[in-house]
């Protein structure tokens, strides 16, 4: 594909692994052997798109892998449509998944990305402006972790962070941050 990319897609699928073809969507991986659309490197900048080319951005179990989480963030904020979508899964810091994969660079928390609000007293770092619409704890197990502990540790996450995750680790965590523009 041309290095540029044309805005044929609605919705950019970063990291996008086996994901089938599909229309509106543009598939984006390192890789060339999950054959996507375009084979890119989100360490490498600038990136191929148009500003305001997507709707929609997903990144899911990608962003741990990156080397700097504020200037890709600030690249997807460029490329989103005004109060376009950017949907992110990562493992939760207390998740074993999080360390295990030796490619892991990050172990991010329920608060990560509120640098990058403007409510943030440490929003400074980044001119990239985004809206938390929405964002939740995972748990893996049985119905106790799933409903019980979810519900709880969603109601209050900074107390589950501050003193329980180690007891009753997360699985992921999953995000969707609107760009404000």
């Amino acid at each position: 594909m041309n290095p540029t990319v044309n805005n044929q897609g609605n919705i950019l699928s970063v990291g996008c692994g086996s994901r089938q073809s599909e229309s509106g969507v543009i598939r984006l991986d390192i890789s060339p052997e999950v054959n996507p659309d375009l084979v890119w490197n989100l360490n490498s900048f600038p990136y191929p798109f148009d500003e305001s080319s997507f709707s929609i951005i997903e990144c899911f179990d990608v962003i741990e892998h990156l080397n700097d989480i504020p200037k890709v963030l600030e690249y997807f904020h460029k490329i989103l449509h005004p109060d376009g979508v950017l949907k992110i899964t990562t493992p939760h810091f207390s998740c074993a998944n999080s360390y295990i994969d030796p490619t892991h660079k990050w172990h991010l928390s329920y608060f990560s990305f509120d640098y990058f609000s403007n409510s943030h007293n440490l929003s400074y770092y980044s001119k990239a402006r985004y809206r938390i619409r929405y964002r939740h704890l995972q748990f893996q197990g049985g119905r106790f972790n799933r409903s019980i502990l979810s519900r709880l540790a969603n109601k209050f996450p900074k107390i589950y962070e501050q003193r329980w995750a180690w007891m009753f680790p997360a699985w992921y965590l999953y995000f969707e941050l609107e760009a404000i523009k």
